[in-house]
């Protein structure tokens, strides 16, 4: 179970990061709102820890955010703010559940495994289908029309980020951080090259066209209109 943990407090964040990871979950920590919304948007992520008080993007921001966007990931304040008009707003806006510091860390635990068994999007995904492409996440193939495409790795983490996000505009900035872990332009065309030989496999061979480019914005993959 992969957990998104959003706390600007260095060591709160030690303490329940590593008390998760000894449980046997992965998790992901951000410091910042903005950064927490971007990740739940473009990652696969079951369940979504949020402190209220978040530099860039306050946490309930976040979770409006996320919820405007049609997300149900399961979401839980973890904040100081302990008053009944703040837990009140915090669960109108989209959590699932409050909890106040100082907590338990059992608690929390109880409260995530609770979380953790209903049904929706803490399912993991194990395949993604975008009209007549499909992409299994456990086999890593590919296969359009029942005819298999080979993808090399980095064609299939880009083809995931696409089918991830599909009817979605996907930047070239994202692609670099996501597919190839860079926070910055290294000023090659490595992500339009990438582009080209996914629609050479994905596209080409097949009348309807997937993967559209937006002009100045990125890459969209959607089901013929």
């Amino acid at each position: 179970m992969k957990i998104l943990l959003a706390e600007d407090d260095v060591v709160n964040a030690e303490y329940i990061r590593k008390g998760l990871i000894e449980k046997g979950f992965v998790v992901d920590w951000v410091t910042d709102g903005r950064e927490a919304l971007t990740y739940c948007l473009y990652n696969r992520c079951d369940l979504f820890i949020a402190d209220r008080m978040l530099p860039g993007m306050d946490g309930l921001s976040v979770v409006k955010a996320l919820r405007a966007s049609g997300s149900q990931l399961p979401v839980i304040f973890l904040t100081a703010m302990s008053d009944v008009d703040d837990k009140v707003e915090g669960l109108l806006a989209g959590g699932d559940d409050y909890m106040v510091k100082p907590f338990h860390f059992s608690e929390l635990l109880a409260r995530i495994t609770v979380l953790s068994r209903r049904p929706g999007e803490s399912t993991e995904k194990t395949e993604l289908v975008v009209h007549d492409l499909k992409l299994d996440l456990l086999t890593r193939m590919a296969e359009r029309q029942g005819q298999h495409i080979e993808l090399k790795n980095k064609e299939f983490a880009l083809l995931e980020l696409l089918m991830e996000n599909a009817n979605r505009v996907v930047s070239k900035t994202i692609i670099l951080e996501k597919v190839w872990d860079l926070n910055f332009d290294p000023g090659t065309t490595a992500v339009e090259t990438h582009i080209s030989k996914l629609r050479q496999k994905v596209d080409k061979p097949f009348a309807e066209q997937l993967i559209h480019t937006v002009r100045n914005m990125g890459y969209s993959l959607r089901a013929p209109r």
